[in-house]
Protein backbone atom coordinates (compact mmCIF):
# COMPACT_ATOMS: atom_id res chain seq x y z
CA UNK A 1 0.00 0.00 0.00
CA UNK A 2 1.49 3.67 -1.43
CA UNK A 3 0.37 6.98 -0.80
CA UNK A 4 2.31 9.79 -2.53
CA UNK A 5 1.24 13.25 -3.12
CA UNK A 6 1.80 14.37 -7.19
CA UNK A 7 1.42 17.86 -5.68
CA UNK A 8 2.18 20.00 -3.10
CA UNK A 9 -0.11 20.63 -0.23
CA UNK A 10 -0.72 23.95 2.00
CA UNK A 11 -0.95 22.99 5.84
CA UNK A 12 -3.85 25.31 6.74
CA UNK A 13 -6.84 25.49 9.02
CA UNK A 14 -9.07 23.46 6.92
CA UNK A 15 -11.50 20.97 8.40
CA UNK A 16 -13.78 17.79 7.89
CA UNK A 17 -16.16 16.35 9.66
CA UNK A 18 -15.06 13.08 8.81
CA UNK A 19 -14.18 11.05 11.77
CA UNK A 20 -10.97 8.98 12.03
CA UNK A 21 -11.69 5.45 11.86
CA UNK A 22 -14.79 4.30 13.45
CA UNK A 23 -14.97 3.31 17.26
CA UNK A 24 -15.79 0.21 18.30
CA UNK A 25 -20.05 0.20 19.27
CA UNK A 26 -18.62 -0.26 23.08
CA UNK A 27 -16.98 3.34 23.53
CA UNK A 28 -18.97 6.53 23.82
CA UNK A 29 -20.16 8.49 21.05
CA UNK A 30 -17.79 11.40 20.48
CA UNK A 31 -18.64 14.99 18.76
CA UNK A 32 -14.59 16.38 18.71
CA UNK A 33 -14.61 19.26 16.88
CA UNK A 34 -12.33 22.40 15.61
CA UNK A 35 -14.51 25.92 15.16
CA UNK A 36 -12.22 28.86 13.94
CA UNK A 37 -14.19 31.98 14.16
CA UNK A 38 -12.55 34.78 13.34
CA UNK A 39 -8.93 35.33 15.78
CA UNK A 40 -9.96 38.61 17.21
CA UNK A 41 -13.28 37.10 18.12
CA UNK A 42 -11.79 34.26 19.25
CA UNK A 43 -9.54 36.38 21.88
CA UNK A 44 -12.71 38.55 23.03
CA UNK A 45 -14.29 35.86 23.91
CA UNK A 46 -12.08 33.81 26.04
CA UNK A 47 -12.95 32.56 29.59
CA UNK A 48 -10.61 33.42 32.42
CA UNK A 49 -8.52 30.80 32.08
CA UNK A 50 -7.61 28.72 29.20
CA UNK A 51 -6.36 25.72 28.03
CA UNK A 52 -3.46 26.20 25.06
CA UNK A 53 -1.52 24.62 22.54
CA UNK A 54 0.87 25.92 19.08
CA UNK A 55 0.17 23.69 16.50
CA UNK A 56 0.10 23.42 12.62
CA UNK A 57 -2.99 22.55 11.09
CA UNK A 58 -3.57 19.81 8.24
CA UNK A 59 -5.32 20.22 5.13
CA UNK A 60 -8.11 17.87 5.33
CA UNK A 61 -7.91 16.31 2.27
CA UNK A 62 -4.17 15.52 3.93
CA UNK A 63 -5.95 14.55 7.13
CA UNK A 64 -7.97 11.91 4.98
CA UNK A 65 -5.41 10.24 3.44
CA UNK A 66 -3.20 9.60 6.56
CA UNK A 67 -6.90 7.96 8.12
CA UNK A 68 -6.97 5.76 4.93
CA UNK A 69 -3.43 4.85 5.39
CA UNK A 70 -3.92 3.83 9.18
CA UNK A 71 -6.49 1.92 7.96
CA UNK A 72 -4.65 -1.40 8.82
CA UNK A 73 -3.48 -0.14 12.32
CA UNK A 74 -6.94 0.29 13.65
CA UNK A 75 -8.08 -2.94 12.51
CA UNK A 76 -5.00 -4.74 13.95
CA UNK A 77 -5.85 -2.46 17.70
CA UNK A 78 -9.61 -1.18 17.96
CA UNK A 79 -8.57 -1.00 21.74
CA UNK A 80 -6.17 1.94 21.26
CA UNK A 81 -7.67 5.64 21.58
CA UNK A 82 -7.79 6.21 17.86
CA UNK A 83 -7.58 10.40 17.14
CA UNK A 84 -10.02 11.72 15.12
CA UNK A 85 -9.22 12.71 11.32
CA UNK A 86 -10.53 16.17 12.17
CA UNK A 87 -7.63 16.35 15.23
CA UNK A 88 -4.72 15.36 13.69
CA UNK A 89 -2.37 17.93 13.86
CA UNK A 90 1.15 19.09 14.30
CA UNK A 91 2.18 20.63 18.05
CA UNK A 92 4.58 23.16 18.06
CA UNK A 93 4.38 23.48 21.95
CA UNK A 94 1.57 23.11 24.91
CA UNK A 95 1.48 25.70 26.68
CA UNK A 96 -1.10 24.63 29.53
CA UNK A 97 -4.10 26.09 31.20
CA UNK A 98 -3.01 30.27 30.52
CA UNK A 99 -5.33 33.04 32.09
CA UNK A 100 -6.82 34.53 29.10
CA UNK A 101 -4.41 37.37 28.91
CA UNK A 102 -1.54 35.00 27.97
CA UNK A 103 -3.64 34.02 24.87
CA UNK A 104 -3.42 37.63 23.82
CA UNK A 105 0.72 37.99 24.85
CA UNK A 106 0.86 34.64 22.74
CA UNK A 107 -0.96 35.37 19.99
CA UNK A 108 1.22 38.61 19.76
CA UNK A 109 4.38 36.99 19.70
CA UNK A 110 2.95 34.39 17.21
CA UNK A 111 2.89 37.13 14.82
CA UNK A 112 5.85 38.32 15.37
CA UNK A 113 7.43 34.84 15.02
CA UNK A 114 5.71 34.01 11.84
CA UNK A 115 7.16 37.17 10.41
CA UNK A 116 10.94 35.98 10.61
CA UNK A 117 9.88 32.81 8.97
CA UNK A 118 9.24 31.56 5.78
CA UNK A 119 6.98 29.00 4.43
CA UNK A 120 8.31 25.61 4.92
CA UNK A 121 8.00 22.24 3.30
CA UNK A 122 7.82 18.97 4.74
CA UNK A 123 7.32 15.60 4.39
CA UNK A 124 4.90 13.17 6.34
CA UNK A 125 5.22 9.56 6.32
CA UNK A 126 6.65 6.21 8.40
CA UNK A 127 4.75 4.82 11.33
CA UNK A 128 6.54 4.98 14.42
CA UNK A 129 5.47 4.13 18.57
CA UNK A 130 6.91 6.58 21.84
CA UNK A 131 8.83 4.99 23.42
CA UNK A 132 8.71 1.79 20.85
CA UNK A 133 6.16 -0.96 19.93
CA UNK A 134 7.07 -3.02 22.69
CA UNK A 135 5.46 -0.68 25.31
CA UNK A 136 3.69 2.22 22.72
CA UNK A 137 2.67 5.39 24.59
CA UNK A 138 1.56 7.38 21.64
CA UNK A 139 1.67 5.77 17.70
CA UNK A 140 2.47 8.32 14.99
CA UNK A 141 3.09 9.52 11.73
CA UNK A 142 6.11 11.12 11.31
CA UNK A 143 7.39 14.86 9.89
CA UNK A 144 10.60 15.44 8.05
CA UNK A 145 12.80 16.88 10.75
CA UNK A 146 13.32 20.10 8.10
CA UNK A 147 15.84 22.35 9.27
CA UNK A 148 13.48 25.30 8.78
CA UNK A 149 11.25 23.48 11.11
CA UNK A 150 13.72 23.22 13.56
CA UNK A 151 14.53 26.84 13.59
CA UNK A 152 10.92 28.19 13.51
CA UNK A 153 9.94 25.73 16.68
CA UNK A 154 13.25 27.26 18.88
CA UNK A 155 11.50 31.09 17.67
CA UNK A 156 8.36 29.38 19.11
CA UNK A 157 10.38 28.56 22.50
CA UNK A 158 12.57 31.90 22.69
CA UNK A 159 9.37 33.78 22.32
CA UNK A 160 7.47 31.95 24.90
CA UNK A 161 10.50 31.80 27.33
CA UNK A 162 10.26 36.16 27.02
CA UNK A 163 6.85 36.22 28.04
CA UNK A 164 7.62 33.56 31.23
CA UNK A 165 6.37 30.11 29.80
CA UNK A 166 8.58 27.83 30.51
CA UNK A 167 10.84 25.91 27.70
CA UNK A 168 10.14 22.50 27.13
CA UNK A 169 13.52 20.64 27.99
CA UNK A 170 12.39 17.40 26.06
CA UNK A 171 14.15 17.45 22.08
CA UNK A 172 11.23 18.60 19.65
CA UNK A 173 10.62 15.09 17.41
CA UNK A 174 8.00 16.50 14.99
CA UNK A 175 4.93 13.99 14.34
CA UNK A 176 1.19 13.91 13.91
CA UNK A 177 -0.33 11.57 16.71
CA UNK A 178 -2.49 8.61 15.22
CA UNK A 179 -3.36 6.78 18.62
CA UNK A 180 -3.12 7.35 22.37
CA UNK A 181 -2.29 4.24 24.03
CA UNK A 182 -4.20 3.31 27.52
CA UNK A 183 -2.90 1.01 30.58
CA UNK A 184 -3.16 -2.73 29.22
CA UNK A 185 -5.38 -1.65 26.65
CA UNK A 186 -3.46 -4.07 24.07
CA UNK A 187 -1.56 -7.38 24.96
CA UNK A 188 1.84 -8.29 23.57
CA UNK A 189 0.36 -10.21 20.24
CA UNK A 190 -1.94 -7.00 19.72
CA UNK A 191 1.34 -5.01 19.78
CA UNK A 192 3.54 -7.47 17.51
CA UNK A 193 0.77 -6.79 15.18
CA UNK A 194 0.41 -3.37 15.16
CA UNK A 195 4.25 -3.33 14.73
CA UNK A 196 4.12 -5.06 11.45
CA UNK A 197 0.95 -3.35 10.16
CA UNK A 198 3.29 -0.26 10.78
CA UNK A 199 5.94 -1.40 8.92
CA UNK A 200 3.90 -2.38 6.02
CA UNK A 201 2.54 1.55 5.59
CA UNK A 202 4.33 3.24 3.08
CA UNK A 203 1.69 6.85 2.89
CA UNK A 204 4.22 9.58 1.94
CA UNK A 205 2.88 13.06 1.48
CA UNK A 206 4.41 16.43 0.99
CA UNK A 207 3.27 19.26 2.70
CA UNK A 208 3.76 23.20 2.79
CA UNK A 209 3.34 24.46 6.20
CA UNK A 210 2.33 28.28 5.80
CA UNK A 211 1.16 29.07 9.67
CA UNK A 212 1.25 28.49 13.27
CA UNK A 213 -2.06 28.59 15.28
CA UNK A 214 -2.73 29.32 18.98
CA UNK A 215 -5.45 26.83 19.53
CA UNK A 216 -7.80 26.28 22.69
CA UNK A 217 -8.44 22.74 23.84
CA UNK A 218 -12.02 22.71 25.92
CA UNK A 219 -12.77 19.25 27.75
CA UNK A 220 -16.26 18.14 27.29
CA UNK A 221 -18.55 14.89 28.73
CA UNK A 222 -17.83 13.87 25.10
CA UNK A 223 -14.46 14.74 24.56
CA UNK A 224 -12.23 17.52 23.70
CA UNK A 225 -12.97 20.19 21.77
CA UNK A 226 -10.23 22.30 19.55
CA UNK A 227 -10.92 26.26 18.06
CA UNK A 228 -8.09 28.38 16.47
CA UNK A 229 -7.93 31.45 18.91
CA UNK A 230 -5.34 33.41 16.76
CA UNK A 231 -3.40 32.42 13.47
CA UNK A 232 -0.17 33.89 12.07
CA UNK A 233 1.03 33.48 8.42
CA UNK A 234 4.29 32.62 7.63
CA UNK A 235 6.48 34.67 5.20
CA UNK A 236 6.43 33.73 1.47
Amino acid sequence: MRWRSSCRRSASAVWSSTIFGGAPSSWPERTDSVISPSSSANLNSLPTRVRLFLAVNLPADVRHAIAHAATPLRAVAPGLSWVNEEKVHLTVKFLGQQPAVMAERVATAMREVAARNRVIDVEVGGVGAFPNFRRPRVVWIGVTPEPKLELLHHDVESSCESLGLPIDGKPFRPHLTLARVRPRASDPQTLRELAHAARAVSYVEEVVITSIDLMESTHTASGSVYRIVASAALRD
